[in-house]
């Protein structure tokens, strides 16, 4: 049987074993036996050493990433890096970017997403924004502070000082994880069922749908995602990628969330050995 490869990241302390938060991942694709494995020095990579890998003597192109969130300049080197080496990751750094800056794909989302106005220098004019949206939240180009002391939203009787003060708060959190500019997003109502959200996060490889999973520890008894809103997004400008989906609270659903397979993570309880057997049947086509 012809095997895929897959890359991830390996432990602080030694690359050749398989980092401590990865390792459900890593043990269920192995036990699907339909891939070979790859690890590398993630941290100290990043750090700026010279990328070190396990053996990949059985590679088999194009090699996908499971792992951390990298900048786009971070996984343009990784991407260079590895193809000095042999190898070929299946997200060209253009295709990252597209599904991992969400200024990126919203313009391909907008119909169904909420509202966005990006702000490219991280300086928002608040203005701006008050024309626009009545309450708003702020994310990075990848993230947010949720859970933090950082508002969880602003509204009209936010000043612009008030908003510069908030934001060296938000500034704080994302420290070196910044990326990109600020995306000023409208806030919305969403449903909850028995105090959660009613999130789900549907993975796509190659043009299919291959995962859909709850993605806000909901209870089973909540509505299910229009599964014809998910299929409207079949086909974006990358190979594998994932978008968030959300039940508002007058029943409809609106896209929250988009971003690269390679490091988006599983949903709480999702089954692993089935996403990781659903990944190779998306993709193994595609192998030499």
């Amino acid at each position: 049987m012809k095997k895929m490869t897959i890359l991830f990241p390996g432990s602080y302390m030694n690359y050749h074993v398989i980092d401590d938060d990865m390792s459900e991942e890593f043990q269920a694709a192995e036990k699907t036996e339909l891939f070979n494995t790859i690890l590398f020095n993630y941290d100290n990579w990043l750090a700026g050493d010279k990328l070190k890998l396990t053996d990949h003597g059985n590679v088999s192109n194009p090699v996908i990433y499971r792992g951390w969130m990298l900048k786009p300049e971070e996984y343009q080197r990784l991407y260079e890096e590895l193809e000095a080496n042999g190898i070929h990751l299946l997200t060209k750094p253009e295709a990252y970017s597209n599904m991992h800056l969400f200024q990126n794909v919203y313009p391909l989302i907008k119909d169904d997403a909420a509202k966005m106005i990006y702000f490219p220098n991280q300086k928002v004019d608040l203005e701006t924004v008050k024309v626009h949206l009545n309450r708003f939240m702020v994310k990075d180009s990848v993230k947010s502070v949720k859970g933090t002391e950082f508002p969880a939203y602003f509204d009209q009787a936010t000043s612009q000082a008030e908003f510069d003060e908030a934001m060296k708060t938000f500034y704080k959190y994302r420290g070196n994880l910044l990326t990109g500019g600020i995306c000023v997003k409208e806030y919305l109502d969403l449903k909850r069922y028995d105090g959660v959200t009613n999130e789900f996060r549907v993975f796509y490889a190659n043009g299919k749908i291959i995962s859909v999973s709850k993605n806000s520890k909901q209870p089973e008894s909540v509505n299910k995602l229009p599964m014809e809103l998910a299929e409207k997004y079949l086909g974006l400008n990358s190979p594998y990628y994932t978008i968030d989906y959300a039940e508002l609270a007058d029943g409809s659903w609106k896209i929250i969330e988009a971003g690269d397979g390679s490091v988006s993570g599983l949903s709480a309880g999702q089954d692993a050995v089935e996403y990781y057997q659903a990944i190779y049947h998306a993709f193994v086509e595609l192998t030499d």
